[in-house]
């Protein structure tokens, strides 16, 4: 996908790249927000007492590890996940803004298509144990705008040999991105359990 909406695969179809991609990043900003919201509310159904004590922030602990062991494919095992991805057919078909804003809002929610990463629940275990609607909201509108920044980076692909070496560097830097996301919920992990073990006390 990301190869196929750059300026010059729109200029081919005579679509405006700013359009589609402005229209990919507010729905995916808005997909996240919308399931970031949900989370939350799901988890606000459960007692604040429930959802804070030991047991509920060590879960929340547990899942976030084991999300780490799925992300490394510990004993073979593999991230559950949808085996659909957004439908490329949709490009040349409709019109640009309405391929961007269709996109957008997929990724943006992050679990109606492959899931890749833990992170993407990572977000939703998080929404949904703090159980406060604005926070949870804050959280998918970062996971959102966070999915839509590769698009933004093709910003001046203007011919073959610009979109290429985009690829290029986004393989790259696809390890270094990896363990990004791996330290962040290792991180988050050990907060949780610090604060499910009560701290130093």
């Amino acid at each position: 996908m990301l190869a196929s909406i750059s300026p010059f695969g729109e200029r081919a179809r005579a679509s405006r790249w700013w359009l589609t991609t402005t229209a990919y990043v507010l729905s995916s900003a808005l997909g996240g927000t919308l399931v970031g919201l949900l989370s939350a509310l799901l988890g606000a159904a459960v007692p604040e007492r429930w959802r804070w004590s030991p047991a509920g922030v060590g879960l929340a602990a547990a899942l976030l590890v084991l999300g780490l062991l799925l992300d490394a494919r510990v004993g073979g095992s593999r991230l559950p996940s949808w085996r659909r991805q957004v439908d490329e057919a949709w490009i040349g078909r409709y019109r640009g803004w309405v391929v961007g804003a269709g996109f957008g809002a997929q990724l943006g929610v992050g679990v109606v298509t492959i899931v890749t990463s833990s992170t993407t629940y990572a977000v939703l275990v998080l929404a949904a144990l703090g159980g406060t609607p604005w926070v949870g909201a804050l959280l998918g509108l970062v996971f959102g705008l966070v999915r839509a920044l590769p698009l933004v980076g093709m910003v001046g692909v203007h011919d073959r040999e610009a979109l290429w070496a985009v690829l290029r560097r986004v393989e790259l830097g696809a390890p270094a991105a990896e363990v990004v996301a791996r330290v962040g919920l290792l991180a988050g992990a050990s907060a949780l359990a610090w604060t499910a073990l009560g701290g130093v006390a």
